[in-house]
């Protein structure tokens, strides 16, 4: 039977509720699967402009009936269409009578063929390939016979040695097997992939209904008795033919004393030391040296050109610091130790940037191994994705396992050096699962000397994952899930989909996804909707997440394969700037880039500059040209050279994750697609053990309280909302009460706060501070009424710990949709007797730009590279704008943005720093209150100094823009789209509007104690209360108060604006930019360490309550202050080696 119109199956809230809007009438209504209840329904009914959902469930009989309060009788329906018939008619409880269906989209026919290469849309291939046969023409039988009589004569006198070695597993007669049979295996995945299909056909309506008992009427058809006797013979031949060769075999050298000729067995090799590696640098501006790095050993030597010994040798221990220099990429600092009360600071230029990155692995990679740690706080990640074009793989594929190639590429002296994790993704991958797992370990045993463990292998017909780990991690991993998602044809082929598998490494969870999404250039719209269906039924992770968006459930997502997303140009242009390099003009057509700034896929993913060519349509059997016609029946059909294989990821907030290269080979030429490869450096965590035993007093223990949380979302609701917290530190989820406000004058946003009276103190199970640092909060925003998330979102726990509330300020997520933003106030307490950490690996390499780049000290640590998240040639895209308190969503009709009242939002700090901000972090983020720090002009000339687009004189609200307004903020995302008219339909514009009403354009602060913020202009309407309402700060202290009013009178220095934590004085910040440690100036600040007189006197421990957590970082700094003297100190710490 087929499914009523109306009922729209597992779409999302905020789709149905798009669809209503679009609708438009009151009465509109359509019906969904519910989001938290399996097997009940959601009825969305549209009535004066908002939506009404309404629970559908279930009872045990399987009778159907609209959830009602408490003492009111439900009506119950056999069926889904008679209850909806019954709600047609008025007077039955709802706001409106169901009176305007609204449809669903007619599904166009999609054959989703690959169209690439005429490849036809079909399981794995029947055709085995094993040495010369995968060109051969003899039918299945005699090819069965074939393999067989190789195993009994070439590899039989192999298994029976590896027996007699005490191997119990017959390797080669499993491999011979798998060959043989692997025919036989295609043909039952076709055969049931078709009768899955047809079973479909027949399958009724989704019901809750319990199903009915099925009966085997087929049983007395003799064919298929037949057919059912075969396969279960089959089964019981291949289930008990190893065990009956094994035995065989064990009897003949037991008994008879067998004496074979003796057999070449490849004995694993010992594990290869590492090389020692040697660098020529330049010291100073003239002067040549050589590093060399003993990672063995754990020193590095420094010895001077022309001179046969060195002239000093360094032990692991002694360095302090890696500094890395931004303006220049072949630049580092040394800091190390020379004696007790003694450091030193050395510069070295390398070559090139390469072999910088190449130093500083090595010398990591030195720590790590000399460390005293039980467990990893650093591991390094390989992520690969290979189109094989249902091709046999070469021989050699030591090119993409060692990355290199064209791109960002390891350098020569790095290339050899094992990864922890080996991710390797396929599609069109005609070999078995076996086969290819073997290929693989056999192939990282040749080029690393290490047996490698297989962690996970998950298939869907030719798209496969495999994960691999270092022998001594195999007891470091668990909770290993893996789950597969089709999206074929009608979502029931598996020629397209995804395979994924997460687990956890200690306390880290990984989550990893390789997808073959639809092909040709005209489907980016179905590519979109493969990338939302694997998001929703991918079952990965730990099962208490499931309502949570899967991004968020994992410290670290990657995401990986055949994304298929081509190139928006012609093809001789695209040929001409693929031979002069020239990428970035093709990154501005290409299809993903611009689906990613729409906020189509892929929220909040980074990927590394793309620095290679694209790495689709090659000619098979050469890299030199690219195939871009192909000739068919129907016409020709043009295939534009792409970047269609791509490595993304998305990680936590303030988290430790790096990529060191992405690229691809140039030398495997077996198939259309050149493979692709990313190498990462991820941190870790172990599972903690407290050195002191948790204590019994409210004092001892640590807690995280919350003073208030503000959300917007997009939605049509009115429903009153409560919030989930999950974390791993919790011993289970808690919830808040019910929201204490909400507003929705804006059609289609609704805004809810809550005071902290309905948000609960949460308890964590360990209260030490080194723990604490590295947990994160998952939060859920669901409905009262349907329990349906309205987003989620993720706040790293590091930046909140302290005596004092910080403000913070995410996105919300919900099915891959960005569905809102929140912010609030809130504080991790930590006992003073808990507050013990150490420097973690990856912590102590830093970044630190040129001291005569700017004369201002930077406020924070600069990141490793700024998110691209658009070509260079074009403007910054919403990405990097991304102060949530202007809630910029997705799908507002243009003309919203369009109103000529509309001015630019109001400056904020974390506009400038986001885009240098490193790709792991996220716009969640601690900040400082700037109450009393605005000043204000009304000067429209002043306004019109935007580089970006003009601005009319105030907001839509009245208010006017300050100084520090201008000029300072990234360009929205609504500015670059409305660049372009000709594509606004495709691109639903942002709400720029809703900045306005939105946020507190007021720089004004509210009065203390109030809860309401200014009030507004007689006769204008107040679109929204202000949202400072629910986020006023903690009461100021007086040096807090003076520290205001200071800034104040700095904001009328021409040529001078605020800091985003007040301005600092500039002596003590410089001087910690000098070491690399610009990092600590806000906590320094806050504690009053803001004289560089009084500085010299701090203590170990002064540091400590100041935030300087890092042992060495705090020992760096006192040893150079005792260096310095009075008059030095004011010119900041010496960078020049000690005589």
């Amino acid at each position: 039977m087929t499914a009523a119109s109306w009922y729209h199956r597992d779409i999302s809230r905020v789709v149905a509720e798009d669809l209503l809007a679009k609708a438009g009438k009151d009465g509109c209504f359509l019906v969904r699967d519910s989001e938290s209840v399996s097997g009940a329904y959601a009825l969305c009914l549209l009535f004066q402009r908002h939506v009404h959902t309404y629970r559908i469930l279930p009872d045990e009989e399987g009778l159907l009936s609209v959830q009602t309060i408490q003492g009111i009788q439900a009506k119950c329906f056999r069926t889904l269409t008679d209850l909806i018939g019954a709600y047609q008619q008025p007077n039955n409880g709802l706001v409106i009578p169901l009176l305007y269906p609204v449809n669903r989209a007619r599904e166009p026919v999609d054959e989703d063929s690959d169209g690439e290469d005429g490849r036809a849309s079909h399981p794995p291939s029947l055709v085995p390939h094993s040495g010369n046969i995968a060109g051969s023409t003899s039918g299945p039988a005699s090819d069965f016979m074939g393999f067989m009589a190789e195993y009994l004569s070439h590899h039989l006198q192999l298994d029976l040695e590896a027996l007699r070695n005490g191997n119990l597993q017959l390797k080669h007669l499993s491999t011979a097997l798998v060959t043989a049979c692997r025919g036989l295996h295609s043909e039952i995945d076709f055969t049931l992939a078709g009768l899955e299909t047809l079973a479909k056909v027949f399958d009724p309506p989704a019901s809750p209904r319990s199903p009915v008992r099925e009966q085997g009427l087929l049983a007395s058809d003799p064919d298929l008795e037949l057919l059912l006797s075969k396969i279960s013979t089959v089964n019981h031949l291949l289930s008990s033919l190893e065990k009956k060769v094994l035995k065989t075999l064990q009897e003949t050298v037991t008994k008879h004393k067998l004496a074979l000729p003796s057999v070449a067995v490849a004995h694993p090799p010992a594990a290869k030391p590492m090389a020692v590696q040697n660098f020529e640098v330049k010291v100073g501006k003239t002067q040549r040296a050589s590093l060399t790095v003993d990672v063995e050993s754990g020193t590095m030597a420094i010895t001077k050109r022309g001179c046969s010994s060195p002239e000093e040798t360094i032990s692991q221990d002694k360095i302090l610091q890696l500094i890395k220099y931004q303006s220049m990429q072949s630049k580092v600092r040394l800091v190390y130790d020379r004696d007790q009360h003694r450091s030193l600071t050395r510069d070295f230029i390398f070559q090139n940037a390469r072999k910088r990155e190449a130093f500083c692995q090595l010398l990591q990679l030195m720590k790590i191994q000399h460390s005293n740690l039980d467990e990893p706080d650093l591991i390094s990640v390989y992520v690969g994705t290979w189109n094989m074009g249902s091709a046999p793989p070469p021989r050699s594929m030591a090119s993409w396992l060692t990355s290199r190639g064209l791109g960002r590429t390891q350098d020569e002296t790095t290339a050899g050096i094992p990864h922890d994790i080996y991710v390797i993704g396929t599609q069109e991958n005609s070999l078995g699962d076996r086969e290819w797992v073997e290929f693989l370990r056999a192939s990282l045993k040749t080029l690393m000397s290490i047996d490698f463990r297989v962690v996970a292998l998950q298939c869907l017909w030719s798209i496969k994952i495999v994960v691999l780990v270092k022998p001594e991690h195999e007891c470091r991993i668990s909770h290993v899930n893996t789950s597969s998602v089709k999206t074929g044809i009608a979502n029931t082929l598996g020629n397209k989909g995804a395979v994924g598998v997460s687990f956890l490494f200690n306390g880290t969870s990984f989550g990893f996804v390789n997808c073959h999404l639809a092909s040709g250039s005209e489907k980016t719209h179905r590519r979109n909707q493969n990338y939302s269906d694997i998001l929703r039924s991918l079952v990965l992770g730990d099962k208490r997440l499931s309502s949570f968006d899967l991004t968020l459930r994992f410290t670290h997502l990657f995401w990986f394969g055949d994304l298929n997303y081509r190139l928006d140009m012609e093809v001789q242009d695209i040929l001409a700037h693929v031979n002069k390099k020239e990428f970035e003009a093709l990154l501005a057509v290409d299809q993903l880039t611009l689906e990613r700034e729409k906020n189509k896929v892929f929220l909040r993913f980074s990927e590394e500059d793309i620095s290679f060519p694209p790495t689709y349509r090659y000619e098979r059997g050469s890299r030199d040209s690219y195939v871009w016609q192909k000739f068919k029946t129907t016409g020709v059909r043009i295939n534009v050279p792409s970047w269609c294989d791509r490595i993304l990821w998305k990680s936590r907030p303030e988290t430790h994750v790096l990529c060191n290269s992405y690229g691809c080979t140039d030398d495997i030429v077996t198939s259309d697609h050149s493979p692709v490869f990313a190498t990462f450096e991820v941190g870790v965590t172990s599972q903690f053990v407290p050195r002191k035993a948790p204590g019994s007093s409210p004092e001892s223990l640590a807690c995280i309280e919350w003073d208030s949380i503000e959300v917007i979302v997009k939605t049509a609701s009115r429903s009153k909302c409560y919030i989930e917290f999950h974390s791993y530190c919790l011993e289970e989820s808690q919830r808040s009460g019910e929201n204490s406000s909400q507003s929705s004058d804006i059609p289609g946003f609704l805004k809810l706060s809550w005071s902290a009276k309905q948000l609960p103190v949460l308890s964590p199970i360990l209260s030490d501070l080194e723990y604490l640092l590295d947990q994160h909060l998952l939060l859920s925003i669901k409905g009262m009424d349907s329990c349906e998330s309205y987003g989620e979102c993720c706040i790293a726990m590091r930046s909140m710990i302290g005596s004092l509330a910080q403000q913070f300020e995410t996105f919300l997520f919900h099915r891959g949709e960005e569905t809102g933003s929140m912010r609030g106030w809130m504080k991790v307490r930590v006992p003073k007797d808990r507050r013990s950490t150490r420097e973690r690996l990856y912590e102590w390499i830093s970044f630190e730009t040129d001291e005569t780049e700017s004369d201002f000290p930077t406020l924070s640590k600069p990141a490793l590279r700024a998110v691209r998240s658009r070509p260079l040639s074009l403007p910054d895209a919403a990405s990097s704008y991304t102060n949530p308190a202007y809630f910029i969503f997705e799908g507002v009709p243009n003309t919203w943005a369009q109103c000529p009242s509309l001015s630019e939002p109001p400056y904020s700090p974390a506009s400038d720093t986001q885009a240098d901000r490193h790709p792991g972090h996220s716009p969640c983020r601690r900040l400082q209150s700037l109450t009393g720090a605005q000043a204000y002009s009304s000067s429209k000339e002043q306004l019109q100094r935007s580089p970006h687009y003009p601005v009319s004189e105030t907001t839509s609200c009245g208010h006017q823009l300050s100084l520090s307004q201008i000029g300072r903020h990234k360009r929205p995302k609504s500015a670059i789209l409305m660049r372009d008219p000709q594509t606004s339909g495709d691109c639903s514009l942002t709400a720029l509007h809703m900045a306005w009403c939105l946020s507190d354009v007021d720089t004004e602060p509210p009065k203390r104690g109030s809860c309401l913020g200014p009030s507004q202009p007689e006769g204008r309407k107040n679109l929204l209360r202000h949202t400072r309402s629910a986020l006023e700060p903690p009461q100021q202290s007086c040096w807090e108060g003076a520290r205001s009013q200071r800034d104040t009178r700095r904001l009328n220095r021409a040529g001078e604006w605020p800091c985003g934590s007040g301005d600092h004085p500039r002596s003590v910040g410089r001087w910690l930019s000098r070491l690399g440690l610009e990092q600590y100036e806000a906590g320094l600040y806050e504690n009053g360490w803001d004289d560089l007189e009084f500085f010299r006197n701090i203590t170990d421990q002064d540091l400590l309550d100041a935030g300087v957590l890092s042992p060495t970082h705090r020992k760096l700094i006192q040893a150079k202050l005792h260096e310095s003297s009075p008059r030095s100190l004011q010119q900041g710490p010496s960078l020049k080696p000690n005589p």
